[in-house]
């Protein structure tokens, strides 16, 4: 179906003119960018099928994000929620993984660019997930932390610890007050579970290990933009929720937004000026792709547009699965949660669409199945939304508990982060708390040094 010594040799946005070395199939390609939940669902479905699966992603491993603010709060290490590809993809003789990013997609040349060469498609499948979304707020962008990868998790963990570390030293009130004390932006799932996580840190494991001031010290602040948490989810699920946190003495300021931070000190919409050095953001996520899909299909949020087949509008052979798509329709005007269970959904289904795309069978558009929403926050105390059943407090926790286990890639994780949960089931015990790498705060001079260069560059 394909011969690679057809595609042309002068593309002049290639950084180089080699293609990257596959192996030779007349099996139609499937090009894979992204390996989240959606693209391995997708690999999952096609592997032993006859077409040839290039996966590209950017990191060797898939990372189980819900389960990234337990790296961060030093509950689990970072080895126990992410898994080798390679590994992941060993025995699927029709699967291949190449560690590269993917610059720019031409269409018209059924081609990917990569920095590491091209990669010509008969298919190809955009799975490139989110990003952080500081919505144009530059200086609270450069100081503060997102948790949407591993390395964020790391760099949240080292901060908190040297943190608390400094603290421990300095004989200056404010600035002991401004190490001690974490403002969380967002009271999503993500943003909720880390303040809870911190709150039982400051609770159980602060009065141990720092007594050299009072555990009380430490406050905790979320942030919420809107007039309830968990917004997605069901009014009881919020309430309990917010009951949880302030048993944890987490501070929740509802109907509030951060507008400024530099580093040291929290600016609140509503004038309150919060003194921390720690700001962690999880208000929103904006998606990210490679350049060349016209503009005209990128809707709200840098979502890509597709029909409810999954497929790019004015495309034939490109679609876009998991966060990144948005499968508008007269019911989903939005499109679809941007959840892990979306994701999973979408890719188990366009693997059979193009599968019956490549035999001329028809398929049906796709329809996402809520299977309910969860979050915990902090042990034994979590909310479930499951249809009309609405679950809180230890079974919920449990519930919660037993979903995520088995979604994590790999026996081994799995048994690693079971052990780790009945250890601190009992114990609260964290045992990952070790500074393994400096954690090195951007200085101010460097953000104002950019924005001299850029305003100079509109001005001119």
């Amino acid at each position: 179906m394909r011969n690679d010594n057809t595609i042309p040799t002068d593309l002049k946005s290639c950084k180089t003119l080699e293609n990257i070395c596959l192996p030779k199939s007349n099996m139609p390609r499937i090009v894979i960018i992204g390996g989240g939940f959606a693209g391995l669902a997708l690999v999952e479905e096609l592997k032993h099928k006859d077409v040839q699966l290039v996966l590209f992603d950017k990191n060797n491993f898939h990372q189980f994000q819900p389960l990234l603010y337990q790296v961060a709060t030093s509950a689990l290490e970072p080895d126990s929620i992410v898994f080798p590809f390679r590994k992941q993809i060993n025995g699927y003789k029709n699967v291949l993984f190449r560690l590269a990013e993917v610059e720019e997609i031409q269409p018209e040349l059924n081609t990917v660019i990569t920095n590491k060469g091209k990669v010509h498609y008969d298919y190809l499948v955009i799975a490139t997930g989110t990003t952080t979304n500081f919505f144009g707020m530059e200086k609270v962008e450069y100081h503060s932390l997102g948790m949407k990868d591993i390395r964020d998790s790391l760099n949240i963990r080292h901060m908190m610890l040297q943190n608390l570390e400094q603290a421990a030293i300095t004989c200056d009130e404010k600035e002991r007050d401004a190490l001690t004390n974490f403002v969380i932006v967002g009271g999503g799932p993500a943003g909720v579970e880390m303040a809870g996580a911190l709150g039982e840190f400051c609770k159980y494991i602060l009065p141990n290990d720092y007594t050299e001031y009072p555990s009380s010290l430490m406050k905790i602040y979320l942030v919420e933009a809107n007039k309830k948490l968990l917004k997605l989810m069901s009014d009881k699920a919020s309430s309990k929720t917010l009951e949880y946190l302030k048993k944890l003495n987490v501070e929740v300021l509802l109907n509030e937004s951060v507008s400024d931070y530099n580093g040291v000190e929290v600016s609140i919409k509503s004038g309150k000026i919060i003194l921390a050095k720690n700001l962690i953001w999880t208000a929103g996520v904006k998606g990210q792709f490679p350049k060349g899909i016209d503009k005209k299909q990128v809707i709200r949020g840098n979502r890509i547009k597709t029909n409810s087949y999954l497929k790019v509008e004015g495309y034939e052979n490109i679609y876009a699965t998991g966060d990144i798509a948005a499968v508008i329709s007269e019911d989903t005007p939005k499109g679809h949660p941007q959840v892990a269970q979306a994701a999973i959904q979408q890719g188990k289904y366009l693997g059979k669409s193009i599968l019956n795309c490549i035999n001329n069978k028809a398929t049906k558009p796709f329809k996402y199945k809520d299977k309910g929403s969860m979050a915990t926050v902090g042990k034994r105390k979590a909310v479930a939304d499951i249809g009309k059943l609405k679950f809180t407090g230890y079974f919920a926790w449990l519930l919660w508990s037993i979903v995520h286990l088995m979604s994590i890639s790999g026996f081994k994780n799995r048994l690693l982060v079971g052990l780790n949960w009945a250890v601190s089931y009992f114990t609260y015990e964290k045992s990952n708390r070790v500074i393994i790498r400096n954690f090195k705060p951007r200085p101010l001079s460097d953000l104002e040094k950019m924005n001299s260069i850029y305003k100079s560059k509109m001005e001119s």
